[in-house]
């Protein structure tokens, strides 16, 4: 009866937030798609981080992935942006598999210096001269606004948040049946005891890569999104700041939880609006103080973060009733 209740209260928000092109201005749709996106990009990060407890220090890197394959597909081969996003996430899926099978045996802080480093390396070679005429190199690669698919009425601006809010329902879907599954309980198991889990049978050399390739494939989504609905790229966008604005806000939205990650996105956006409005005032160490004071505040009162809090709240309120 609970799950009935829950898929209902989950299907009456999903239609709620459909209703939001109709009544936000064009500029609220922009923030409003952007949370939407970051949610796609924590999931993607939770997946690996909470679920199969292996610390990135560099999804930036998959995000921009994501991103620079949609960008390049668009402008260069005129592929609709609606296919677009799709292969970018595809391609990081396959990125995430490659990088996961050399770095396999590697775990905990040595697990993150190696994602660190991919982190610092592929802003510098989006802008390297071989590969400049395809990404624009230091200027970056503008797009053209996309037409609204299919002869819809809806503008750019409302197409691209429902475009993103059906792309993050089926992320979550996706998730909730992999990770409610086998593979969800083998990833969870290589956490929580590698030792026991590979004595069970559990192939680390099978679920360790696919966690971080079904991880890549989603951040790689929101990077292809992102690049879409900025209608812009460029190296600058995609620096280690972003990598860890990723893992802490998936930390504050509550690891290894699906709802998490919107919790997360809306820290992230709130961040990151007020690093765009205050740009002269504000620099990267007083940013990085704020991310501080937010894992503190986190660690001392929401250990689970937001969604651990919602849940013991609803928990107690159940007790109560």
């Amino acid at each position: 009866m609970r799950s009935s209740w829950r898929r209902l209260g989950v299907g009456l928000l999903v239609g709620a937030a459909a209703c939001a092109p109709f009544l936000a201005s064009d500029y609220q749709l922009f923030r409003l798609t952007n949370v939407l996106i970051y949610a796609i990009a924590l999931l993607g990060v939770n997946v690996l981080v909470g679920y199969n407890g292996q610390i990135s220090l560099g999804h930036g890197a998959f995000y921009a992935l994501g991103a620079y394959a949609a960008a390049i597909q668009i402008a260069h081969f005129g592929v609709p942006h609606w296919v677009a996003v799709p292969v970018a996430g595809a391609l990081c899926l396959a990125a995430g598999l490659c990088f996961g099978l050399p770095t396999l045996r590697l775990s905990g802080m040595h697990f993150a210096m190696a994602t660190f480093a991919l982190g610092i390396v592929f802003p510098g070679l989006a802008r390297h001269k071989s590969v400049e005429r395809w990404t624009g190199g230091t200027q970056g690669l503008e797009l053209d606004r996309p037409e609204v698919p299919f002869g819809l009425a809806l503008s750019f601006d409302q197409w691209m948040y429902l475009f993103t809010l059906l792309a993050l329902v089926v992320s979550m879907t996706l998730a909730a049946n992999l990770l409610g599954g086998r593979v969800g309980r083998a990833i969870v198991a290589l956490r929580d005891d590698p030792v026991a889990a590979e004595a069970s049978g559990i192939h680390a050399g099978l679920y360790k890569p696919a966690a971080l390739g079904v991880s890549a494939m989603f951040t790689g989504i929101a990077g292809g999104l992102a690049a879409t609905a900025l209608q812009y790229v460029a190296p600058g966008l995609f620096g280690i700041f972003l990598s860890f604005g990723f893992l802490i806000g998936a930390m504050i939205g509550g690891i290894a939880t699906l709802a998490g990650a919107l919790y997360g996105a809306l820290f992230l956006q709130l961040i990151f609006a007020a690093v765009g409005a205050t740009a002269r005032s504000l620099q990267t160490g007083q940013v990085f103080t704020l991310y501080g004071i937010a894992l503190i505040l986190v660690v001392l009162f929401m250990p689970g973060g937001v969604a651990g809090l919602v849940t013991r709240l609803a928990a107690r309120r159940r007790r109560e009733a």
